[in-house]
């Protein structure tokens, strides 16, 4: 099963690393192969976690696919867990951790594993979203210094 983890030191607070992924309708402005997304429901379950279903459509030139997702938001860890609930896969799951490293620093960890249902899709679309994984943390950093501004 393709996997892919990084670690990335950044020069934004955890807090506001959190706040940026936490911004999942933001995501067709900036993240590789997003090419729209829906919010479908928002459930604030207590103690500052949030539970967003999303449907988020992929495509790169004639190949698009839509997939939906829950992404559970744990504000109080600085945590956000999200995984598969329906699509083009028999799998997906990723991780984002945000540490605080001091002078408004955070260390942020990401991390995905994947598989399509279908072989041929795997085939077509699995080199393309290997490469777009590998950038998802790039493109979170470049979004950040868009957003925050650059230290």
């Amino acid at each position: 099963m393709p996997s892919f983890n990084t670690s990335r030191h950044v020069h934004h607070s955890a807090p506001k690393m959190f706040d940026l992924v936490a911004d999942v309708e933001s995501y067709p402005e900036f993240l590789p192969l997003c090419r729209g997304l829906r919010v479908r429901r928002r459930v604030e379950s207590g103690e500052g976690i949030q539970v967003v279903v999303a449907e988020m459509e992929v495509g790169y030139k004639a190949i698009r696919e839509t997939f939906t997702s829950r992404v559970t938001l744990d504000r109080p860890r600085l945590k956000i867990l999200v995984e598969y609930v329906d699509g083009p896969f028999s799998h997906l799951e990723n991780r984002w951790t945000f540490r605080d490293a001091g002078d408004g620093t955070s260390h942020v960890d990401f991390a995905i594993s994947y598989e399509f249902r279908s072989r041929t899709l795997g085939l077509l679309m699995g080199a393309m979203f290997d490469t777009a994984f590998r950038k998802f943390a790039e493109a979170f950093e470049a979004r950040a210094d868009q957003v925050y501004g650059t230290s």
